[in-house]
C-alpha cells in the first residue's frame, strides 16, 4: 500500500508524536509498504544535518503560516490523492481541517486518525483550544474511517468521550510501542557520569521530555520540588534531565533557587544513539506531567524497555502504562512524588524486581512489531 502519515513534528525535534510516526513509517516500510511522512519545515537547526540519519521518510513542506507547532500548509492537499491510506496524527492545527476537506472531496479514499491527546493551555491560547475542540475537532474526526487511540481509559475521560461513545465502531485501542532492541537493560554508562560530573553510585532520577512552550505540561517544576524535598530528608539523590527548549533556562534558575542545582544536570538534547545510554543512567524515570496534554508517555516505555522502573502522574492513559511498569503519584503533587521517591530509594520497593518486571511487560505487550501487526491489519481491512 501507499501510506501517507501527516504529523506536526518529526525528528530531530524531540517529541512523542514525531517519535511514534518515525517508528510507524520505518516499520511499515520494512513490510513492503511505500510510506511518506508529511511534516512542516520549521527551519529548525539540525534538520538538514539529521534528516537522512533519523528522518529518512520525511517530506518537509514549507508552511504558508506557522505558529508554534501549528502550521498552514496549503500544498499538502495536492499531495494526498495518490495514497491508499492517509493517516493524520491529531492534533495538528492548521492541517487537520484541510485533511478533513480533502476526505470530503475524496470519499473513496481511506482516512485514519490517531487521536494523540487533548489540547490544554492558558490564556488566549487556552480559549482557542476550547473553541477548536468544540467546533472543529468533531468535523475532523467525523471524516475518519478509523480512529486509533492509545488507550480507551484516555478516550473515556477525554475531550472525545462523546464522539467515542456515539461511534465506537470506528475506534480501535492501539497503544504505541517501543524499540526493545534499541532500549534494553545495560550497565550504567560511566562515561556519562564522568561527563556530567555525577557519581554513578548515587541513586539517579532520569527525566526525558521537551522543554519548549508546547511541552509546558511536562512537570519539571514538580520534579525539582520533589528532589528538593527528598534531599531535605537526608536522602542522597541526583537528577539527569534530558530535553531542550526555551523553558530550560527558567528551569535551571528554579533548580538554583530550590538548592538542587549541584545535583541536577540539564543536559539538553542528546544524540539519537546516546538516548538509550541516558536512560541507563537512571534507577528510576519520572514523568510528572500536569495536564491531559500527556496522554500516554512514550518515555515510560523507553525507560521500561531499558529496565528502568517509572513513576508518573495519575493521568488517564499515562496510568495505563505506569501502573504496569512502575507506579503513579497524584498529579501536580511534589509531596506525593517525594514520598514515592523516598520509598523507592529507602528500601520499601525491591528495586531489582521492579526492573525485571518493567522489561518483561514491554516484551510481552509493547514491542513495535506487535503494535505494527495491529496497524497493518487495520489498514488492510480498510482497503480490502
Amino acid at each position: 500500500m501507499k501510506i501517507a502519515h501527516i504529523v506536526s513534528t518529526y525528528p530531530p525535534y524531540y517529541g512523542g508524536m514525531g517519535t511514534v510516526v518515525f517508528e510507524m513509517a520505518s516499520r511499515l516500510s520494512l513490510r513492503g509498504h511505500e510510506v511518506q511522512v508529511f511534516t512542516p519545515n520549521y527551519s529548525r537547526d539540525a534538520v538538514e544535518e539529521d534528516r537522512h540519519v533519523i528522518a529518512p521518510y520525511a517530506r518537509r513542506l514549507k508552511p504558508a503560516f506557522q505558529y508554534g507547532n501549528a502550521a498552514y500548509v496549503p500544498q499538502l492537499s495536492r499531495e494526498l490523492d495518490d495514497f491508499d491510506i492517509v493517516h493524520l496524527h491529531y492534533p495538528f492545527f492548521g492541517v487537520g481541517t484541510m485533511v478533513a476537506r480533502w476526505k470530503k472531496r475524496n470519499p473513496h479514499k481511506k482516512l485514519v486518525i490517531t487521536y494523540h491527546m487533548d489540547t490544554r493551555a492558558t490564556g488566549l491560547k487556552g480559549l482557542f483550544f476550547k473553541w477548536y475542540t468544540k467546533v472543529m475537532m468533531p468535523t475532523i474526526l467525523r471524516e475518519a474511517d478509523r480512529i486509533f487511540v492509545s488507550s480507551f481509559d484516555y478516550a473515556y475521560t477525554s475531550d472525545v468521550r462523546d464522539i467515542f461513545s456515539k461511534h465506537k465502531e470506528k475506534w480501535r485501542e492501539i497503544p504505541f510501542g517501543v524499540d526493545s532492541e534499541r532500549f534494553y537493560p545495560r550497565q550504567k554508562p560511566s562515561e556519562l557520569f564522568e561527563r556530567y560530573a555525577l557519581d554513578e553510585n548515587i541513586p539517579t532520577v532520569v527525566f526525558v521530555g521537551g522543554m519548549d512552550a508546547p511541552h509546558f505540561f511536562k512537570g519539571v517544576p514538580v520534579l525539582l520540588e520533589a528532589l528538593a524535598r527528598v534531599r531535605r530528608e537526608g536522602i542522597e539523590l541526583q537528577g539527569v534531565l534530558v530535553g531542550e527548549g526555551e523553558l530550560k533556562e527558567g528551569f535551571e534558575n528554579l533548580a538554583r533557587g530550590m538548592g538542587v542545582s549541584d545535583v541536577v544536570r540539564f543536559v539538553g538534547r542528546v544524540d539519537h544513539d546516546e538516548l538509550p545510554l541516558h536512560y541507563a543512567m537512571g534507577d528510576i524515570c519520572v514523568l510528572p506531567s500536569t495536564t491531559r496534554g500527556e496522554a500516554f508517555g512514550m518515555v515510560l516505555l523507553e525507560a521500561a524497555a531499558s529496565g528502568v522502573p517509572v513513576l508518573a502522574s495519575d493521568l488517564p492513559g499515562v496510568r495505563t502504562i505506569a501502573l504496569e511498569v512502575g507506579d503513579v503519584c497524584t498529579t501536580g503533587s511534589s509531596l506525593d512524588f517525594a514520598r514515592a521517591l523516598s520509598g523507592f530509594f529507602g528500601g520499601e520497593v525491591e528495586r531489582s524486581v521492579a526492573k525485571d518486571r518493567a522489561r518483561r511487560i514491554v516484551e510481552e505487550k509493547y514491542t513495535w512489531d506487535s503494535i505494527i501487526d495491529q496497524i497493518d491489519n487495520e489498514y488492510r481491512s480498510l482497503v480490502a
